[in-house]
């Protein structure tokens, strides 16, 4: 017996140890010739919202907190260490805001009075510090008005807990004017809590704004650009879609709060700084020092989304306030700024350089269209007063861009009183696509793999915008990104694949974490200042959108689909593109199992390709220390007479691919 079965596992060519004599064994039935439906380049994308750090202090590689002086509190992330504020005849220097209330966007610089050139600094911590590598080059920008050319030089410098110096640069002020000073320097070790000083050289006054630090390798070498690491890690995916702002940040606690893009474009020292909606949402995560300078804004998401190939998904504020908050309202009869920015926005994205928001996307740096096809209207907001304000948005949109596809909310759970009814109303309105949530425990994605076999296939059609196996619940801070929590997902997934007649959008949320800053778990991408990994959830989410395929393909055990009989999952595409099948099988049970696979209908190629994906214990995560733990193997697989033979381990997600002749 056990010859018999090694001599099986080498012919499928799976190196998959401890198979079991005891395993399941199911075979099923793969029709190659039959298309039951195209598959959306949309299906599975990603959702960005600036939660956890994940703009500014993570995604936008500025390393200085608080550059430009804006923070609720104007000097939060700078101290003065060497400075005696209680006596003026002695302490080495000074430093305070000064409010210009006619500049709207920018109004604070800091004034530094510099006495008897005893070495007065400044040192800004950064986002829970500053991460350098040895040998990588900083790029410094600093505005100055250096009065009556009192300061000589100003220091800049990397320096670590200890106060040991990792690099150094200078700069001579040399206007009384507004000025733009830049330099470089490059770091001599690798830390990750590293911390700019800034030392001045001379006695006097001089002001200060903008004080800016990149490292010069970012995304696309883009000068003050984007964290590389991450980038990559997104681009891997090979995302359909970017959706961005978020998320409740679209929403902000109150409406003078809510994201508003025209705000975020333009020259970056004239966006205005705001609170992040987040900052002190959750008491078990509290974050005082968390703002959005907008560094990272809509011209930039554009960018962002037109650089790792996904379609553009920005959502805009509906007028109503994050309901789980003050719930504000915009009045009907004022609702058409809002509406306004919707339609701009289009043309932003979309018009000629001839338009007035088009030539504006122009002059920052992009003459093309961004080929904007899709936009939201509110995040998740539920009830009467969203439906209201829906329809004078979609009146608008439709009336000028008849093309343009808009994606609607459902509210913030995937059953209940909100749901039902906004699922209802849109319905009636013929919505073309509604946003769900569902922030679940494990076994509630297993069970759920079903849930859109009996929707209307002539109704809307579905964005699963926002999903997450909750390992503990909702919003709690113990939620690990854990491999339950994964290979569910991953379950669940095969469904929303096996119904890509209805679902034509997915994405998890929320998608990246700082290891130090976060307030929300779990979450797809964890990052430090020097590092970024994908969890376990990260490598689901890559197997289905890497492998999505271009048309559905039936696969059913007994005729019957296959959506968790015996705690057995699976799809089937292929690809006209690659020339591929793909099959996708997720065993969530305890205990490994056996199958058949009878691919009917195509000539394939003797040889393919299995991806497994697979952990000892329910409770294994990816880390910093070991940031591929759970993460796919690759093997050859053997095709015997149109019939794979596949073991698949407990717990496990397996990809099968074979090419047609």
């Amino acid at each position: 017996m056990k010859n018999n079965l090694i001599t099986k596992i080498t012919l499928c060519g799976l190196l998959i140890s401890g198979f079991f004599a005891n395993a399941q064994k199911t075979t099923l039935e793969v029709d190659v010739t039959k298309t039951i439906t195209k598959i959306q380049p949309t299906m599975y994308g990603v959702f960005f919202e600036d939660i956890n750090f994940a703009a500014d202090g993570g995604l936008y590689a500025e390393m200085v907190k608080n550059r430009s002086f804006e923070f609720e509190a104007p000097m939060m992330g700078w101290s003065q260490p060497n400075s005696d504020r209680h006596s003026l005849n002695t302490r080495s220097g000074f430093a305070k805001t000064i409010n210009v209330s006619e500049n709207k966007t920018n109004p604070n610089f800091c004034s530094v009075l510099v006495n008897d050139d005893k070495g007065y600094s400044l040192i800004n911590e950064g986002f829970r510090g500053m991460g350098v590598k040895k040998d990588s080059k900083y790029n410094l920008s600093i505005k100055a008005a250096n009065h009556n050319g009192a300061i000589k030089k100003i220091v800049f410098q990397f320096i670590d807990k200890n106060k040991k110096v990792l690099g150094e640069t200078a700069i001579v002020p040399t206007s009384n004017d507004w000025q733009t000073y830049t330099s470089q320097f490059v770091a001599t070790e690798t830390e990750a809590k590293a911390q700019l000083k800034i030392t001045f050289v001379g006695s006097g006054t001089i002001d200060l704004d903008m004080i800016s630090l990149f490292p010069e390798d970012t995304w696309n070498h883009r000068k003050n650009g984007l964290r590389k690491d991450i980038v990559q890690l997104l681009y891997d995916l090979k995302p359909g879609f970017l959706r961005f702002p978020g998320g409740c940040i679209v929403e902000g606690r109150t409406l003078a709060q809510r994201y508003q893009w025209k705000k975020t474009i333009g020259d970056v020292d004239k966006r205005e700084t705001l609170i992040n909606r987040w900052n002190t949402e959750f008491d078990h995560k509290l974050a005082p020092d968390y703002f959005q300078t907008f560094g990272l804004g809509f011209f930039e998401y554009f960018q962002l989304s037109e650089d790792i190939g996904a379609a553009p998904l920005p959502i805009l504020s509906c007028g109503m306030a994050c309901q789980f908050n003050s719930g504000e309202l915009v009045p009907m009869d004022e609702l058409n700024p809002y509406v306004q920015d919707a339609l701009d926005l289009i043309e932003f994205a979309n018009g000629s350089v001839d338009t007035p928001w088009g030539r504006i996307r122009s002059e920052m740096g992009h003459r093309k269209p961004f080929n904007l096809k899709y936009i939201g209207v509110g995040n998740e907001q539920w009830g009467p007063e969203y439906i209201e304000r829906y329809k004078v948005f979609v009146k608008a949109i439709k009336s000028k861009y008849p093309a343009m596809t808009i994606v609607s909310g459902s509210g913030p759970f995937p059953e209940g009183d909100y749901f039902e009814y906004g699922t209802t109303e849109l319905k009636k309105l013929n919505a073309e696509i509604v946003d769900e949530h569902y922030y679940k425990n494990p076994k509630w994605f297993r069970d759920n793999a079903t849930r859109y076999d009996n929707y209307d296939r002539k109704g809307p059609k579905v964005f699963a915008g926002e999903y997450a196996a909750q390992s503990v619940a909702i919003a709690s801070p113990d939620n690990k990104n854990n491999w339950e929590c994964a290979f569910s997902e991953a379950a669940f997934m095969t469904g929303l694949e096996r119904n890509a007649e209805v679902v034509h959008l997915t994405s998890y949320a929320p998608l990246m974490a700082h290891a130090e800053a976060w307030q929300w778990t779990p979450d797809m991408i964890w990052f430090n200042n020097l590092e970024a990994y994908g969890s376990a959830n990260y490598y689901v989410q890559k197997l289905f959108s890497t492998n999505k395929g271009t048309d559905l393909l039936a696969i059913t055990k007994d005729g019957k689909p296959v959506t968790g009989q015996n705690d057995l999952f699976a799809s089937a595409v292929k690809d006209i593109n690659t020339k591929e099948v793909i099959v996708k099988l997720v065993n969530a049970s305890a205990n490994p199992q056996d199958v058949s696979i009878d691919l009917k209908g195509s000539n394939l190629q003797s040889k393919g390709i299995v991806e497994t994906l697979t952990s000892a214990k329910l409770d294994d995560v990816n880390s910093f220390e070991f940031p591929k733990k759970i993460s796919p193997t690759e093997s050859e697989f053997k095709l015997k007479n149109k019939n794979a033979q596949l073991s698949l381990p407990a717990h496990s997600v397996i990809v099968l691919k074979l090419k047609m002749k």
